[in-house]
């Protein structure tokens, strides 16, 4: 990264919302890690225009204010923590909750209120949340997951020889990247293949509700009835797959019916979307210095440091997790109001210098790395022996089918630069 960016400070505020090109200008100095007001939140960091990011302002933020007030992009304030040490803490911690997408932000008069909900996985609390986790941990076990990588291997191969038929230059996320996470989790899961056309635009929209509130909250209910469809088809019909698996447990009584939705929603909303953006990240991140993709393409022992490594660097989640505050919870200072929103950010975090040394440096050799991208705590990502065979698989057929991949000559990946979840809508290659 760049020398620390910033913008002059507003009168009311001693964290102002930094930028690239303009000074820092303080009325009085500020100690890093000290307790900095914020009555007027920042804007939302986003990443810089035609690229993954991380923000900029990241750097700056970790050492002068922690834990600070942002505007969200609907205009509604939140804590954004961005220091490794207090991410981890608040991420495992049980007096904060993830709201569904209907809970906040709260609408006036209670609009809205007792509207079915996209309740996922990981808004379910409790009881009913540690059954399912119980009921889905063999399904997401290591040993479970090692028995799926010949059949991942092979989907993959078989896009990659789809891809490469297509003619070069071609497109590598629409060619690859994204259909490939997607049709393992079909499989896995049983949502039929068939129906991706339908839910992908609206499990986006939900997923990108933090920019699109209204089109998400409308995409939520159409989301809900589809994937109550396709459990009362595995209730007349089970099959070897996941779904079928948790209707059973249900009809036995151990998993509640919404247990067994909110699993399908997670899958249709983020169980492929994030694996998607994490594996064209790290595309991105190899193909910008080629002598990295040729290391790692003729040293396949380096793929399990090289792939936790590009788990880390990669900066998808950049402040786009929300939880809310069931207390009041004091921090480096400030006190978060019970009802207050929180977004702890996993790529500020994986960014911290004093954890990751060297941490804005991509490291295959990188040994020691605890970073917080799969969470902790009781809502750490069940699926995280998934993705990570998801990204090793990717990343080895794509370097055994094109040795000499590159980016396409005169092509830029195309970036919706509004969110702050960012992966490349389009990655243009030639080989």
């Amino acid at each position: 990264m760049t020398s620390p960016p910033s913008v002059p400070s507003p009168p009311d505020s001693a964290c102002a919302t930094p930028s690239a090109s303009a000074s820092i200008t303080r009325s009085a100095p500020i100690t890093p890690g000290a307790p900095v007001a914020s009555s007027t939140p920042l804007d939302h960091p986003v990443p810089p225009p035609g690229t993954m990011g991380p923000p900029v302002e990241f750097t700056w933020l970790r050492e002068h204010c922690p834990v600070t007030r942002v505007r969200t992009p609907q205009g509604v304030p939140a804590w954004y923590v961005t220091r490794y040490e207090d991410v981890r803490d608040l991420i495992g911690d049980r007096r904060l909750i993830r709201p569904t997408i209907e809970q906040w932000p709260s609408r006036p008069d209670g609009d809205g209120a007792g509207e079915p909900g996209l309740t996922t996985m990981m808004e379910l609390e409790g009881p009913e949340h540690m059954a399912l986790r119980r009921a889905l941990s063999e399904w997401f076990s290591p040993r479970a997951v090692r028995g799926l990588l010949p059949a991942m291997r092979a989907t993959a191969d078989e896009l990659l020889e789809g891809f490469a038929a297509g003619g070069r230059p071609g497109d590598l996320v629409a060619g690859f990247v994204e259909p490939f996470p997607l049709l393992v989790m079909c499989d896995l899961v049983g949502i039929p293949r068939q129906d991706a056309g339908y839910f992908l635009p609206l499990a986006d929209v939900a997923l990108g509700a933090l920019i699109t509130l209204e089109e998400g909250r409308a995409a939520s209910g159409r989301l809900r009835a589809y994937i109550e469809s396709v459990i009362d088809a595995k209730r007349r019909s089970p099959a070897d797959d996941i779904l079928s698996d948790l209707v059973a447990a249900h009809e036995r009584g151990e998993l509640t019916e919404e247990s067994v939705r909110g699993f399908g929603l997670s899958m249709l909303v983020a169980g492929y979307r994030t694996s998607t953006m994490f594996l064209a990240n790290a595309v991105v991140s190899l193909l910008a210095d080629p002598a990295r993709y040729a290391r790692l393409r003729d040293e396949p022992g380096l793929m399990p440091t090289a792939v936790e490594e590009l788990l880390r660097h990669t900066p998808v989640q950049n402040g786009v997790v929300v939880l809310l505050a069931t207390e009041d919870i004091r921090l480096r200072g400030q006190t978060i109001r019970a009802g207050d929103a929180v977004l702890p950010v996993h790529a500020a975090a994986n960014r911290d210098a004093t954890v990751f040394p060297d941490a804005d440096r991509l490291d295959l050799d990188r040994a020691d790395n605890p970073h917080l991208t799969f969470g902790r705590g009781p809502h750490n990502c069940i699926g995280s022996h998934l993705a990570r065979a998801q990204m090793t698989v990717g990343l080895a057929a794509l370097l055994g089918r094109f040795p000499g991949l590159r980016a396409a000559h005169g092509q830029e990946p195309a970036w919706d630069d509004a969110s702050p979840a960012k992966s490349p809508l389009t990655l243009p290659v030639e080989w």
